[in-house]
């Protein structure tokens, strides 16, 4: 059973709104469809879908990782990798507590961090349910086969398209 509370809409009508308490649990649905909604107003889709950073996401290759990066000064060329559970492309060989640690921290499971501009210091303000509904929604996710390009460093060429920081003279 779900707690309510009553919230003022308006004027002339309630509104009731489900709060979800500490103590309550997800259900595994319940579970993947708070992860789909976070995945949603956190925006994963807009860096890690195909397409998505040329103005065309591919929605059959939701989250499956982009083939434009982003270059930043002095550090290198990233390209936000697949998501999806597929095991040679994607996470599909991480375990649920490695998907948190990678969003909340910026930690992958081989220990390399993740670029700068993935917002996982933000991410880190996740809560504990949040956290893990998010990595049960990407767990649940259909499997896309993408290898992204390789990331390259300050002085390497990069071999995708990318999007550049320019710092200012």
């Amino acid at each position: 059973m779900r707690t309510f509370m009553i919230a003022a809409a308006g004027t002339a009508s309630l509104l009731l709104c489900p709060v979800f308490t500490a103590s309550q649990a997800f259900s595994a649905e319940e579970k993947v469809k708070r992860g789909e909604y976070l995945a949603a107003i956190m925006d994963c889709g807009g860096c890690h879908t195909t397409g998505a950073l040329l103005g065309k996401p591919d929605p059959t290759r939701h989250l499956g990782g982009s083939e434009v990066g982003f270059q930043l000064p002095g550090v290198g060329t990233f390209y936000p990798p697949n998501l999806t559970p597929e095991p040679e492309t994607g996470i599909g060989r991480w375990s649920e507590a490695d998907i948190v640690r990678a969003v909340r921290t910026g930690v992958r499971p081989d220990g390399r961090i993740l670029a700068p501009v993935m917002p996982y210091h933000s991410y880190g303000k996740l809560t504990d349910a949040d956290a893990q509904a998010l990595a049960s929604y990407l767990r649940s996710l259909n499997s896309v086969r993408n290898r992204v390009p390789e990331l390259a460093g300050p002085s390497e060429k990069p071999t995708a398209p990318y999007l550049g920081v320019m710092m200012p003279d």
